[in-house]
């Protein structure tokens, strides 16, 4: 049995206010690559990590968000894509790659229970943890499945240039839509408008005013909001969405480093304008996997749905990659290179 060196990032303690470097720290651990006698889980190789906003979520002892916690000591848990060194699981057998939920390692042991088997390779492998993974799903169900776009809607992305964000926005295009996105840099706003085909888009940290800045990018309103960021954006927007309005709420990363969570005033204006505001969580819509792929694979192999990568190589730099995520160093969809093969 093989005894093999396998490099972990490690959660130090639980963590309050902006996650730090610190908060976490790499160790050089060992582990047999073989399978425990009569296990039914999987073995994996982790070649790519996904960081994600809502993984600060999980540094906290509160777990009222239902979204289980990390434990101090332990490598940090997320999405990734691997290879299958040993199966225990009869769905699965040696060499196949998956992606799913893993650990924050070279080597994991992780039970079968929610992996993906990646069928098509002819694309990057990487794109399984953003456009064909977890945020392309969100994005999907999100805008299509929540916000119920028609043609001729008027939709506002926050985040825009984000792992959802950018796909959002090129799923309303698609759809005939007029899309507005922000987000908190001028490359980033190029990049919205250039690369993504936004129709418009704003540096929301050049706005004094965001209520007047909608107004004139939405002279007659809002139809969907994509909400990514809570606070003083949905404020704002809630005094510019038209009468039976979607806003299909995905994140509020605005929210995740503060103790104290930021009020929203503007809420009676749901009943106003009959406004549908809905939370929702990407796994509640795993079932349409399947159909979202038939979906987007000819969209990115026809050259008409793209998407950008923030690349990290190496799992020694992943603490850096996350905490990057919460002041907007990421352009794009940020992912930690473990292994290329």
């Amino acid at each position: 049995m093989a005894q093999v060196r396998n490099k972990q990032v490690i959660l130090r303690d639980y963590v309050s206010g902006f996650p730090k470097e610190s908060d976490m720290k790499i160790v050089d651990s060992i582990i047999t690559l073989k399978l425990p006698q009569g296990s039914n889980e999987l073995l994996l190789k982790n070649l790519y990590l996904s960081c994600d906003p809502y993984m600060r979520i999980l540094m906290t002892k509160d777990t009222s968000a239902g979204l289980g916690a990390h434990t101090p000591g332990f490598p940090l848990t997320g999405c990734g894509v691997s290879k299958v060194l040993e199966s225990g699981h009869q769905d699965y057998k040696k060499g196949d790659l998956v992606w799913g939920i893993t650990k924050w390692e070279e080597y994991s042991l992780v039970p079968a229970t929610g992996m993906f088997k990646i069928e098509h390779t002819d694309v990057p492998l990487s794109y399984y943890t953003g456009i064909l993974g977890m945020p392309g799903m969100t994005a999907y169900a999100g805008f299509f499945e929540v916000g119920s776009p028609k043609k001729g809607d008027n939709v506002f992305v926050s985040a825009a240039s984000g792992a959802v964000g950018q796909l959002v926005g090129q799923f309303a295009k698609l759809t005939g839509c007029y899309v507005v996105g922000s987000a908190g840099s001028k490359e980033k706003v190029d990049l919205l408008k250039n690369k993504f085909g936004y129709d418009e888009a704003f540096n929301y940290k050049e706005e004094l005013d965001l209520n007047a800045t909608l107004k004139r990018h939405f002279p007659e309103g809002i139809d969907i909001y994509f909400e990514n960021v809570g606070s003083k954006t949905l404020d704002a927007v809630l005094l510019n969405m038209r009468l039976h309005g979607r806003i299909p709420v995905c994140g509020m990363i605005s929210q995740y480093n503060l103790t104290q969570p930021e009020g929203v005033t503007n809420l009676a204006h749901l009943i106003f304008k009959r406004i549908r505001m809905e939370g929702f969580v990407v796994s509640d819509y795993y079932h349409l996997y399947t159909k979202f792929l038939e979906f987007i694979l000819p969209l990115i192999k026809e050259g008409k749905v793209v998407y950008v990568e923030d690349i990290a190589e190496g799992l020694e730099n992943g603490p850096a990659a996350l905490v990057g995520l919460y002041s907007g160093h990421n352009v794009g969809k940020k992912v930690v290179v473990v292994a290329h093969e």
